[in-house]
């Protein structure tokens, strides 16, 4: 039998999910409850304490499966990318109607009021997911209350036709392991927040992609052969290659997301131990359009 990834597998000693039975030893076994993230982006930690280690981050609107809420204000529960982890309670709320849209801006203020000038509620990252009711002007109307932006906002099923150029709005976002906004990201946060605005799913970590995505170049070193989107691959790190001489990753090397040499990025990192493993290519059936 092949081993389950624990960072996808929502099972633990004491308590797994109901689909896992027969699968994994558990003391008890659950059905999920599907919740929404109602905070602007909610960290995914390892453990059910605010200095564990973050994972993975969700954003407004994007559904959980919940399994287990403690009492000290933790919920444990897998993100639609399968990822398991801690959430705080209070960035759930019940699940909702289907979101109408998604923000396509880099972030995008939510105001109290179809006004400029009154105090923003709070601030939301591309990527998230919202309903819309109805349009005041230039604003749009939340369920739940609130004003955005219209002209920042997409409706859902749409996509951005190159995820290349959705990543390089990020340049100079600095580097946060597990983050996936604008205020802090990693690289395969990027690679997956780049790829979804395009309408492409992909998995969270750098692994993962190298696995599921498009199909692998037949000379990974070979840096005549990388194309615009082509995605490489060391032991821990990917990044997003740009054109025929550069990369864009979000990397611990600049502490942010950097345009850089392909060769000079190589090498670097070939020298601090980590060659490359792979170049995939995204196939057409993966790409949005």
């Amino acid at each position: 039998m092949t081993a389950l990834d624990p960072r996808l597998t929502p099972a633990r000693p004491d308590l797994a999910a109901a689909h896992l039975r027969g699968r994994v030893d558990a003391a008890r076994f659950v059905d999920g409850v599907v919740r929404a993230v109602v905070a602007a982006q909610a960290p995914l930690r390892r453990r059910p304490e605010h200095d564990a280690p973050l994972d993975t981050e969700a954003l407004f609107g994007e559904r959980v499966t919940v399994y287990e809420e403690n009492d000290e204000g933790w919920t444990w529960g897998q993100l639609a990318d399968g990822y398991v982890g801690w959430l705080p309670s209070e960035a759930l709320g019940p699940d909702g109607p289907a979101p109408t849209h998604r923000v396509a801006a880099l972030r995008t203020f939510v105001f109290p009021a179809p006004s400029i000038k009154t105090a923003p509620l709070a601030t939301l990252s591309l990527g998230a997911r919202v309903v819309v009711m109805r349009t005041e002007g230039v604003f749009a109307v939340l369920a739940g209350g609130g004003f955005v932006f219209a002209a920042h906002l997409a409706p859902a099923g749409t996509s951005e036709p190159d995820h290349v150029a959705v990543a390089e709005r990020f340049v100079g976002t600095p580097y946060l392991w597990g983050g996936k906004t604008s205020l802090g990201l990693d690289c395969s946060g990027l690679v997956q927040v780049a790829l979804a605005a395009a309408g492409v799913t992909a998995p969270r970590d750098s692994d993962m992609q190298e696995r599921a995505l498009g199909a692998p170049l037949a000379d990974p070193h070979d840096q005549a052969a990388y194309r615009r989107g082509d995605l490489i691959f060391w032991p821990g790190h990917v990044a997003i290659v740009r054109d025929a001489t550069t990369i864009l990753h979000a990397n611990a090397h600049h502490m942010m997301v950097a345009v850089e040499p392909t060769a000079a990025a190589v090498a670097r990192i070939a020298a601090a131990g980590s060659p490359i493993t792979g170049v995939r290519r995204l196939r057409c059936d993966q790409r949005s359009g």
